[in-house]
């Protein structure tokens, strides 16, 4: 049994589900369908799979060694978290508010047209592609559980494609849970809520990445 290997195994996990930019936006697109939240997650994952692919490369130095190229890419990815957070509240107050019992126990869906489910896809790439700290905690990462006088090519190619397995696992998992809890999740009320809710998730998170790179 490969000890390193499930050391990382645990690890990486732990790195894929711990809520953030991804989590909200797949969450946020799994109430409008399952689909576009499952587009969302696949998304998700391609941008994971730029990401370890970059660190196994060893390209992902360069954001080190150039910290205005660091600088850059934290900034546009701010920059695109923050414009969907301030999307998803601006939706909120064009919605209007309904009430009542009927319309209450109504689950809110958008239509799934295949732009709308590419626009989900692009979300989700973007979101996580555009993330300039996951190519460098990658980097970092993966020669920590490269055993000794193992060739460090393959063993990083398999640790980057446990990364975008447990993505393809857990991602899609958290759509179609939200999915199955639709009828209740996408009541008007409750649908603005977690929406709102998302949306200032986003838009603090948008913020604080675009005031870090301006900062520094």
């Amino acid at each position: 049994m490969d000890a390193q290997l499930l050391a990382f195994t645990g690890v990486a996990a732990g790195m894929v589900a711990l809520p953030g930019a991804d989590f909200t936006v797949v969450v946020r697109n799994a109430l409008a369908s399952r689909r576009a939240g499952v587009a969302t997650a696949l998304g998700v994952a391609g941008g994971l799979l730029v990401h370890t692919a970059l660190a196994v490369a060893g390209l992902a130095a360069v954001l080190v060694t150039m910290p205005v190229l660091f600088r850059t890419v934290q900034l546009l990815g701010g920059a695109y978290v923050l414009y969907l957070g301030l999307s998803a509240l601006y939706a909120i107050r064009r919605r209007p508010a309904r009430a009542g019992t009927d319309q209450d126990s109504a689950p809110l869906r958008a239509p799934e047209a295949p732009e709308a489910l590419g626009r989900s896809l692009r979300q989700g790439f973007l979101t996580n592609a555009l993330n300039p700290k996951a190519p460098v905690l990658f980097l970092s990462l993966l020669p920590q559980f490269v055993p000794e006088g193992h060739p460090p090519l393959p063993r990083t190619l398999l640790l980057a494609a446990v990364v975008v397995l447990l993505a393809l696992i857990w991602f899609p998992a958290v759509a179609l849970l939200v999915d199955r809890l639709g009828r209740w999740l996408r009541r008007p009320r409750t649908a603005r809520a977690i929406e709102g809710g998302s949306g200032a998730a986003l838009t603090a998170l948008g913020l604080v990445l675009v005031g870090g790179s301006l900062l520094h």
